[in-house]
């Protein structure tokens, strides 16, 4: 068993990124009676101990990082066993980052009617039926949305409202496919 550093980049927060390994047996059979992690972040997986590799025999397994946290981790994962080298260290680095946010950005053509501003309506099915998403009357031809969720399909329409606070029948329906993540 030889030490090494293994390196999982760049690991979207709350998610998880796997990376296989291999355990080996050198000159002489090697029993591993057992492998601990310094942080929660670093897990193994894919092997039950004790494990006995005959000499020049291997066995997979798999290290996982599961960031909690933006930044940089570091771990070490330490095997023990019955080799003169005892305990094997092997060093795992990951970086956490952050999703990415998505937004929205609406525009529209302004009513022909004398107007004092619009309303922002949004729905997760096409057709409706729609939540009003502005808490105050939107006076431009613009919104950006940015409560929206990685992955989902939003629909919008907006209406406008006069001086009297006449409010208009829905607009055209727009469609947003947000990416995932």
């Amino acid at each position: 068993m030889a030490p090494t550093t293994l390196g999982f980049d760049s690991v979207v927060v709350g998610t998880s990124k796997s990376l296989n390994a291999t355990l080996s047996a050198a000159g002489s059979s090697v029993t591993v009676s057992s492998a601990t992690s310094n942080s929660s972040e670093f897990t193994l997986s894919g092997l039950s101990f004790p494990v006995t590799l005959a000499a020049g025999q291997s066995a997979s397994l798999a290290f996982t990082f599961t960031p909690q946290a933006s930044g940089t981790d570091t771990a070490s994962i330490s095997f023990i066993s019955n080799a003169s080298n005892s305990p094997t260290v092997e060093s795992l680095t990951g970086s956490g980052a952050l999703s990415p946010l998505h937004s929205v950005d609406l525009s529209w053509s302004p009513s022909t009617s004398a107007v004092v501003g619009y309303n922002i309506y949004r729905s997760s099915t096409s057709g409706g039926p729609y939540t009003k998403i502005n808490s105050a009357l939107n006076a431009t031809t613009a919104y950006t949305d940015t409560t929206v969720q990685a992955g989902l399909t939003y629909y919008y329409v907006t209406t406008a409202v006069d001086a009297s606070g006449v409010e208009s029948a829905y607009s055209n329906q727009a469609q947003a496919v947000v990416p995932t993540p």
